[in-house]
């Protein structure tokens, strides 16, 4: 059984990077997988806990004979231990895209969008490219792609010219995610587990995350030319429902704010993330229900977080527990131990080349499972060391920099890649012939630039 949860997690992931071809949603395969992992555990217990138990500085030595049983260690603890985990962050989760939802209901980023007037081609590029870097710092990177594709389509009506900035506004996403504690999901995974302190991810991470932009935008540079030409849309109903320009404007600074404040939150209370993100939700859902308690039903209908909660991604949610019980279940039965020793066999324990090949890897494979791995593979040392696993070590910022940035070589690397591939049909041949290249220099120039500062 062992080796069989092995094989069954790799089938999974098959499956999920086959996703178009199979037809069949990646989360419901994470969720098949992550559950098929936790059985084939369960049924051969007694071995597998008993060779754990018999492993030398096992962490749960004491815990498994407390609990006599071993099926009753992996379903009363080891289960529930690893479901707190991921209830952080998928309540983290659910929060945000729900704050981003309201602001978006509320055509807060429209006043954003409708500063850019520019049609030069360099110009814009620059412009979307720095735009989508701190966005993504701010909301998270998948909404951020949303937001600024849906923008291009009304900045840009030819189809390659777009195709060109959407591929790198994926780049800025996932490289603007990377410095920010709530700008991916690994991140706030790192973040919300203790790894990594929101101060020192921002001041370390933030200028080799620029480098991994600016790289490939000063490379187009030189083969941008001319200007772009806007789409002509005929006149469409108003969908406004009411809003006046002070509301979009309030619903996008409290928004934002709410979203802004959460490490702040954590700083201050040192309570979990999530309750930081659900006070948030709590406080715009709040305003929400004042501001519209008198207008016509049917835009209270439109405008209410009962109505718009509904929009939310629960795929994607979905698709994230599934991935992470499975990497739970790999963890608790010491498979990831083991490939944690291979790792520092092959590399004599060399962090940074250990992070470049997951930075690489992440391109192939979603980077939520491999930063998920990482942190089961390598336990957070003594503060009172010099180890590269301590809090804000140089393992872990540089495992946020390379598990975020280098989603972006291949367009089904990231989550910020996929909605992109999705939102314009995005070909993956025609990604990787005309951005990954771009990716993966300003990836390796971001890497050197972190080596130089920190090594």
């Amino acid at each position: 059984m062992f080796l069989l949860m092995v094989i069954v997690f790799i089938l999974g992931y098959a499956g999920i990077a086959l996703e178009h071809t199979i037809k069949i949603d990646k989360a419901a395969t994470a969720l098949t997988t992550g559950i098929l992992v936790w059985v084939l555990y369960i049924m051969d217990a007694t071995h597998i806990v008993g060779d754990l138990a018999n492993t030398e500085n096992w962490r749960l030595f004491n815990l498994i004979h407390e609990h006599g049983e071993a099926m009753e260690f992996i379903s009363h603890y080891e289960l529930l231990h690893h479901l707190s985990e991921i209830s952080e962050i998928v309540f983290f989760l659910l929060g945000a895209m729900t704050i981003v939802e309201v602001v978006d209901h509320h055509q807060g980023f429209d006043l954003i969008t409708q500063k850019i007037t520019t049609t030069n081609k360099l110009k814009l590029m620059w412009i979307i490219g720095m735009l989508s870097f701190f966005m993504s710092a701010t909301l998270d990177n998948l909404t951020t792609t949303i937001v600024i594709v849906t923008l291009l389509r009304k900045l840009i009506a030819d189809k390659n010219d777009r195709w060109l900035f959407a591929g790198m506004v994926v780049i800025a996403a996932n490289s603007g995610g990377a410095w920010s504690p709530i700008g991916d999901v690994t991140t706030i995974m790192l973040w919300v587990k203790g790894q990594i302190t929101a101060g020192a991810i921002i001041k370390d991470v933030l200028l080799p995350s620029l480098v991994s932009l600016i790289v490939p935008l000063t490379i187009l540079s030189f083969f941008l030319k001319g200007n772009i030409n806007r789409p002509v849309f005929e006149n469409q109903e108003s969908t406004d429902h009411d809003l006046s320009d002070g509301e979009k404007k309030l619903f996008l600074i409290v928004g934002v704010g709410a979203l802004i404040m959460v490490p702040v939150f954590k700083m201050t209370t040192h309570l979990p993330p999530f309750m930081g993100m659900l006070l948030g939700l709590g406080l715009v859902w709040s305003l929400n229900e004042i501001k519209h308690r008198n207008k016509s039903m049917t835009t209270r209908r439109h405008l209410s977080v009962n109505s718009i909660i509904t929009k939310i991604d629960i795929p994607t949610i979905m698709f994230f527990t599934g991935i992470l019980l499975a990497v739970g279940g790999l963890q608790s039965a010491g498979h990831l131990s083991i490939l944690s020793e291979w790792l520092n066999d092959v590399t004599n324990g060399n962090v940074y080349i250990i992070n470049i090949a997951i930075g690489f890897l992440s391109s192939i494979v979603d980077n939520v499972p491999l930063v998920a791995g990482a942190m089961g593979m390598y336990p957070i040392a003594d503060a009172s060391t010099l180890s590269p696993f301590i809090v804000d070590g140089n393992f872990w910022k540089f495992l946020a920099y390379c598990a975020g940035t280098g989603g972006s070589i291949l367009i089904v690397g990231s989550a910020a890649g996929v909605a992109a591939m999705g939102l314009e049909k995005i070909d993956f041949g025609w990604y990787m012939k005309k951005i990954s290249l771009l990716a993966i220099l300003g990836y390796l120039s971001g890497a050197v630039t972190y080596y130089f500062l920190f090594s």
